[in-house]
């Protein structure tokens, strides 16, 4: 069978961007040289979807990530109300109750923010989804951003949750002088939990590590900052361990902007004691973000 003669046509087939019907010549796509980012500036639609994906985590269990810490919470008010706070025992000028509602409020806060950042880079660790954090597009400073607030966020669910919570209890006045004091050491201290976290977080190999750290550091630390009782009624050594501890500045800042008064001292103290939390937070995030930035045990 003679082979059918072909023409220039079927020999040479035309370019992708030539096969159109209107046989006119489109422009090829261009994409960006190798190397040069496409995405400039702040990636707004990843942080935003990193964000929502850190809060729908924990609200997926909200009983237990918010509700319940809610309840641990009150039992230790009402515990050390019945402990201490018998015959009408007023410290600071006001109820023994009062005087304690607010420290464990910024406590339960503080906590819950460590335990939602400290999760977030070890879970993906120990069940091998790490990749899904480090893939996409979103620079260090983006991916610590997301996880922060989506901490942050837990914070204030839970101390609004403990709030509520402590206004069943009776004797118990959360009336707010300083509005803000308690914004300001409400998230100093939520924000420096959950910092802490994200360092624990990339360190940790496993979860008893992550338990370590809770266990030997963020609870002795919460428990010896002055949640129960004033630092005046310690010797002088303790108190100046006391004055060492974070803690303590954000737990009794807090506390004077429900009571007007704390034992850091009078008001110019207490902006004092702001200022150093604020800048605290600024060394603490400097640190975090470059440990991210190495990808220290996570990249490797």
């Amino acid at each position: 069978m003679a082979k059918q003669a072909s023409s220039p046509e079927n020999s040479v087939p035309l370019p992708v961007a030539q096969k159109r019907g209107d046989d006119k010549p489109t422009a090829a796509p261009r994409f960006a040289p190798r190397g040069v980012p496409v995405i400039t500036g702040i990636n707004r639609v990843g942080l935003t979807a990193l964000y929502m994906k850190e809060v729908r985590r924990f609200l997926k269990v909200q009983t237990q990530t918010i509700w319940a810490p809610a309840v641990t919470t009150l039992l230790f008010l009402v515990i050390f109300t019945v402990a201490l706070g018998r015959e009408g025992r007023m410290v600071l000028g006001v109820p023994f109750a009062s005087f304690v509602a607010p420290g464990l409020i910024m406590m339960g806060m503080m906590q819950n923010a460590f335990a939602n950042s400290s999760f977030s880079l070890l879970s993906g660790k120990m069940q091998g989804t790490i990749i899904d954090l480090l893939m996409p597009p979103l620079s260090s400073g983006e991916l610590m951003a997301g996880i922060i607030m989506a901490a942050v966020t837990r914070a204030i669910g839970v101390g609004l949750a403990v709030a509520l919570a402590m206004l069943l209890w009776p004797g118990v006045s959360l009336h707010i002088v300083e509005p803000w004091a308690v914004l300001w050491f409400g998230l100093m201290g939520s924000v420096m939990l959950a910092l802490v976290g994200l360092a624990t977080s990339v360190w940790a190999e496993k979860f008893d590590h992550n338990a370590a750290i809770t266990n030997f550091v963020i609870a002795p630390l919460s428990l010896l900052s002055g949640t129960f009782y004033v630092i005046d009624n310690l010797a002088s050594a303790f108190q100046a361990v006391s004055r060492a501890n974070p803690f303590f500045y954000v737990i009794s800042g807090f506390r004077y902007g429900f009571l007007g008064e704390s034992d850091i001292g009078a008001g110019t103290a207490v902006l004092w004691a702001a200022v150093g939390i604020g800048l605290f937070n600024v060394v603490l995030g400097i640190a975090v973000y470059a440990l991210l930035r190495s990808g220290w045990k996570l990249k490797n």
